[in-house]
């Protein structure tokens, strides 16, 4: 089995670790020169990972902006956007969504039993793999790389970096920090158990300012011993 891609989540986050809030619209957390970094962190990445329920709830194209980082990439002889991945266990994708429309390739992971349908359903518009009776992670992370993807961004939602922190698949976390206070909705990690205690600090990589967000680089798979 070739390496599994180097895993780097990214996610921005309130003061009181919420990723979205409860109205209708779509909260923005960072700020442009916080989305301009992500873009290029995005570019450098050979695949790109968002949760379905993000997919259907924010409705996004999920694509590098930047005309000359894309240019960038062509020019080492990469497609012109990294890979876009959705995982979806329930198999309820519609196919009208921008996700699908924009960017380059797609792959969807999902269940065997909701394989047969989602291919149907959207008719190639991404490829449908499916990895058994239930979303393993793991495996996914095979897929991906003996297709050639050597560096994976996730990009959420919540179940998504619960997934992959709580089974230990993640090299780097990426955390901006916004300057408000949400009180309610959706959160960057839901509860559950992780391979490691509670008292296990990881290690700090890197912090910088970028306006008025905080930039947190850690490394889960390292603590602050090393």
């Amino acid at each position: 089995m070739s390496q599994r891609p180097y895993v780097l989540l990214s996610v921005a986050t309130s003061v009181d670790g919420y990723i979205d809030d409860i109205s209708p619209g779509r909260l923005l957390l960072s700020n442009a020169a916080d989305l301009d970094r992500v873009d290029q962190v995005r570019a450098e990445s050979d695949a790109v990972v968002i949760g379905a329920s993000t997919v259907r709830a924010d409705d996004p194209r999920m694509i590098v902006k930047s005309e000359r980082r894309r240019a960038e990439r062509l020019a080492r002889d990469l497609p012109e956007y990294p890979l876009k991945v959705t995982v979806t266990r329930s198999g309820v994708l519609g196919s009208g969504l921008r996700w699908f429309h924009h960017g380059g390739e797609k792959i969807v992971y999902t269940v065997d039993g909701a394989a047969e349908t989602l291919t149907e359903q959207l008719d190639g518009l991404a490829e449908v793999v499916p990895l058994g009776p239930e979303i393993d992670f793991k495996a996914l992370l095979d897929d991906l790389s003996a297709r050639g993807v050597g560096q994976l961004m996730v990009e959420g939602g919540e179940q998504i970096h619960t997934a992959f922190l709580s089974q230990d698949l993640v090299d780097e976390i990426q955390l901006a920090v916004a300057p408000l206070l949400v009180g309610a909705g959706p959160r960057f990690l839901a509860p559950t158990r992780y391979p490691w205690p509670s008292t296990r600090r990881m290690r700090l990589g890197e912090t910088r300012t970028i306006g008025d967000v905080v930039l947190l680089r850690y490394h889960p798979k390292q603590d602050s011993a090393a």
